[in-house]
Order: C-alpha cells, then sequence, then structure tokens
C-alpha cells in the first residue's frame, strides 16, 4: 500500500469513519485522531501528507491546531483543510488566515472533498512522486517493480521493494517500528513489531554489495533510517 498519508482529526465517529473508509477505498492511508491535543502529537510523531481538520474539536479546535502546525517547521509544509459547519464569509476567512490550505462547509460532497485533497497533494506536490529514485548506484523504478544496484537487478520481496522505496522517499528521517508497520505495511494490518526486522534483514542482504546493505541503519532505541551515503568500509 503505497498511497499518501491522511490523518483525520475529527470527534464525530460517524463522520470519521465514513472519511476514512471514503479516502482508504481510492488507495489513500489514513488514522484518526478524536480530538485536536491527540492529533498534534500524532503529526509531530509521524508527520502525513495531509491533514484534515474539524474546526470545532475537544482539547483544541482546528483553527488553533492549524495555527500551530504553521507555526512549528517540522509540521509548516503538511497541507491543513478544515471541515466546519460555519458557512460565513468572515469564519471562512479566519479559517484560511490560520493557515489552512482548503475549508470545506459541513455538509459537504465526498467527491468534493477528494477532488480537494487531489488537487492539494498536486499543488504542494505531494501527490505527485517520482516514478524513479536514484541513489549513487542504487535505482528503484516505483512503476516497473524493479531495483538496479551497479546496473545489476536486485532480487528482493515485495515487502522488502515497499520498504526499499519508502526508505528512498524520506531519507535521514528516523522511523521506529510501528510507524513502519503503519506507512508500508497499513495501518489495518496487524502483526508483530519484530517482523520489521526480519524484513530489514531481507533488504540489507539484497543490498551487500558495495557496502549499499548500510544505507539502512539502526538508531539504536528509535528504530530504523536510510541515509543517501553507505557507510565507509573500515
Amino acid at each position: 500500500m503505497s498511497g499518501e498519508f491522511i490523518l483525520i482529526a475529527e470527534d464525530e465517529p460517524a463522520i470519521s469513519d465514513m472519511l476514512v473508509t471514503s479516502l482508504e477505498m481510492v488507495g489513500y492511508r489514513t488514522r484518526k485522531a478524536a480530538n485536536g491535543q491527540i492529533a498534534l502529537q500524532m503529526i509531530i510523531n509521524d508527520p502525513p501528507d495531509l491533514v484534515i481538520l474539524d474546526w470545532m474539536m475537544p482539547m483544541m479546535s482546528g483553527v488553533e491546531l492549524t495555527k500551530r502546525l504553521k507555526n512549528d517547521e517540522r509540521t509548516a509544509e503538511i497541507p491543513v483543510i478544515l471541515l466546519t459547519a460555519r458557512s460565513d464569509e468572515d469564519d471562512k476567512v479566519r479559517g484560511l488566515e490560520s493557515g489552512a490550505d482548503d475549508y470545506i462547509v459541513k455538509p459537504f460532497s465526498i467527491r468534493e472533498l477528494k477532488a480537494r485533497i487531489k488537487a492539494i497533494l498536486r499543488r504542494t506536490g505531494t501527490g505527485e512522486k517520482q516514478d524513479t529514485l536514484n541513489n549513487g548506484a542504487l535505482s528503484l523504478d516505483s512503476q516497473g517493480q524493479t531495483c538496479l544496484l551497479n546496473g545489476k537487478s536486485v532480487v528482493m520481496g515485495p515487502t522488502e521493494f515497499r520498504l526499499l522505496e519508502f526508505f528512498m522517499r524520506h531519507p535521514n528521517r528516523v522511523y521506529s517500528r510501528s510507524q513502519l508497520l503503519d506507512r508500508v505495511w497499513g495501518g489495518n494490518v496487524y502483526i508483530d513489531e519484530r517482523t520489521v526486522d526480519v524484513h530489514i534483514r531481507r533488504l540489507r542482504k539484497a543490498l551487500s554489495v558495495d557496502n549499499y546493505d548500510t544505507l539502512v541503519q539502526t538508531v539504536r532505541g528509535s528504530g530504523y533510517r536510510f541515509s543517501p551515503e553507505p557507510l565507509a568500509e573500515d
């Protein structure tokens, strides 16, 4: 599963469940937060590609959360869509001035929301992912599902391929096992976190040419990171 990751912060379960179902049906990966405070922590811990926020949430409103996200360099570039029952022009202006990228009034059409999401991801570049990723002598073609190292085909399983693609799209960032399970396997898959270690070992074995296995690095106590440069041989 390689669709963009969307976090939905909405305190009405019926609406959040409907959004999750509708968005996952068209290939997005989702997570839910029931209030603004939880959403903020989730976004900082595992930044999504886009956030959908309800204006009126407990703990922290969507407008306040948007301001916090846009004022933090770690999250400032994450696109935000505000959902609200407020339809006055002044409210729309206030929402957009908080830093939101778009504003949709309830009740809304799922079809319209999907179109708005697609447009924002395209505009911000998040939705336009490169088919070919290159890192030195390592080349990965996500469309053709092939990987080359020094011009020679690298044999690996589909899970190792998805892991490598995810790492190459997010270099120099540390991901815990649970984050990798959510982003690579998908949030609705329930497997032991140690499964990640098994696939990391398989991925390193597949890349064990010219020290390229050292691109996938263990960060003790935190998880794994992909480095653009292989470690020098001793």
